[in-house]
């Protein structure tokens, strides 16, 4: 376009027509206050689908209406998901190094990159249920137990995923185990994702049997609409990398179950404190009831392309 004024403005034929420089574009937008260049990032199409502000209101119209027809109190609003960790992966940091050094700095990991999965849950008030660790493998070890906290439960997959079972067995003896005799009303919200495990028949069935309603919120939208993805699960996984690299100074070359269970205690506390949880409900405007707080942060608003107009023959 820029080009086509050039050319317009100079009254040159077509095949000589000037163009702008290569430092046009730079000298432009420095030459008006109003704009400004920024660097892309890729950002997934679902996500970027999900971020409709029609849907997202729709959202915050069952939840306000679900809490309303049961009369559930912010007492009784929990939220639950799974994070996966490496055992040994740290994540990228910043560093001090020599200013003669080139290139990246680079920091040498543990090496074990065996997946764990860590099933949490919060709820609306500030407070975390004990977690469930579950190791990949097949059998149970007496060593796992011996310095592992009271009400915290180990449970074993194939690969540490979760698994249909695991999430039933989760809702039997965490979930319902330790909120029932702190309901407030009668019925308690749990709100989660669209997982496998968390839509089964059996767990659909435990849930109506103890008056426990379930909302799963939109596909793609836990981080916008998750409490635990919107405020704990990020310093989780900063807090536990930062163990690792502890680990890493104390001269210790590999991470086992025993040394995950060990650094993951102190990143648990750190991460998932009052004044997270409760900044976690707050952010997903989900306590205090405030859709406009995840409807601020809308990136995307896609349209649908104008298809081009017809010819006439």
């Amino acid at each position: 376009m820029a080009d086509i004024l050039l050319s317009a403005r100079a009254g040159s034929p077509t095949n000589a027509s000037p163009t702008v420089g290569e430092n046009w574009v730079r000298k432009f937008v420095n030459r008006h206050e109003q704009l400004q260049s920024k660097y892309t990032r890729k950002y997934d199409y679902q996500r970027a689908l999900c971020e409709d502000p029609k849907a997202i209101s729709d959202w915050f119209r069952l939840v306000e209406n679900t809490r309303a027809k049961y009369g559930i109190p912010d007492e009784d609003v929990y939220n639950f998901d799974e994070t996966g960790f490496q055992m040994g992966v740290i994540g990228t940091a910043k560093v001090v190094t020599g200013s003669q050094r080139a290139g990246k700095a680079l920091v040498t990991q543990l090496g074990n990159r065996e997946w764990v999965t860590a099933v949490e849950a919060i709820n609306a008030s500030g407070w975390a249920l004990p977690p469930m660790i579950i190791f990949a493998g097949k059998m149970h070890q007496a060593a796992w137990y011996d310095a592992l906290p009271p009400q915290w439960t180990i449970a074993v997959s194939e690969n540490g995923w979760t698994t249909d079972k695991i999430g039933l067995v989760w809702l039997q003896t965490v979930f319902n185990k330790h909120t029932k005799a702190r309901t407030v009303g009668q019925y308690r919200l749990l709100i989660l994702d669209g997982h496998g495990s968390h839509a089964t028949p059996e767990f659909d069935r435990f849930c109506l049997d103890n008056a426990i309603i379930t909302l799963c919120m939109p596909p793609h939208s836990s981080h916008l609409l998750q409490p635990l993805d919107v405020g704990c699960f990020s310093p989780l996984k900063r807090a536990y990398g930062h163990q690792v690299e502890i680990c890493m100074q104390l001269g210790r070359n590999h991470i086992d179950k025993l040394d995950f269970l060990e650094s993951f205690q102190p990143a648990r506390a750190a991460a998932l404190s009052s004044s997270l949880i409760c900044r976690g409900f707050a952010a997903a405007g989900l306590v205090p009831h405030n859709a406009e707080r995840v409807l601020s942060r809308l990136q995307f608003k896609l349209r649908t392309p104008t298809p081009p107009a017809s010819r006439q023959l």
